[in-house]
This record gives structure tokens, sequence and C-alpha cells, in this order.
């Protein structure tokens, strides 16, 4: 089976670690791509590639000041994700919760020891 294009949604999009890494950089604030660069350590190249897969789905916008191109995130492209992944919420509240269980048996062992 062909693997669906990496610009076909946010969830093939943000499978690269590089693309994640924009995002999360992105996350604070607009920037332009020179400070992209600096902050992946990258070629200008490789980060506008990745930067045009995610202005394609979406997760990024672009605008342009003056002779730079400035980047900011679009969150609302990646709520399918946070929808997706909230489902699974409670599975990790429940396991949390048995970890603080665990974690206080042993609390109790060392003081009783």
């Amino acid at each position: 089976m062909a693997r669906a294009a990496t610009t076909a949604d946010a969830f093939n999009a943000v499978a690269e670690p590089r693309r994640r890494e924009i995002l999360d950089a992105l996350a604070g604030g607009e920037r332009p791509v020179g400070e992209l660069v600096d902050l992946l350590g990258l070629a200008q190249p490789h980060v506008s590639r990745h930067l045009r897969v995610l202005r394609e789905v979406g997760a990024v916008v672009v605008r342009d000041e003056g002779r730079q191109r400035l980047y900011r995130l679009n969150p609302q492209a990646l709520r399918p994700i946070h929808d997706w992944v909230s489902g699974y919420q409670h599975l990790w509240n429940e396991r949390f919760e048995l970890l603080e269980d665990v974690l206080g048996d042993l609390q109790q062992e060392d003081t009783q020891d």
C-alpha cells in the first residue's frame, strides 16, 4: 500500500521530527526563516522545504514584511491531532493514578524503615 504524501494532512506533516521542532519554535511567536535556520542548524533550503509542507496543511501561515517572510503557527490546523490524542487522555490519567499509588506505597515503605 502506498504511503500518503506528507502534505495530505497534519498527522503526516508532523510525523517528521524537524517539522515538529519548527512548530515548537513557532509556538513562541512569529519568526523569520533565518531564525529558524539558526535554531535548527539546518541549511535554509531544508527549512524552507519543511515550511512548505507545514504551509500546505495549514499548520503555519506566512506573511511578507519588507524583504523578510515571517512564519507563525496556526494552531487550528493541528486541531485534528489534538482531538485524536484527547481520546486517550483517560488512559494516561488512569496510569498516572496507578503510578501515584505505587510511589505512595514506596514512600511509606521508606519512612517505615
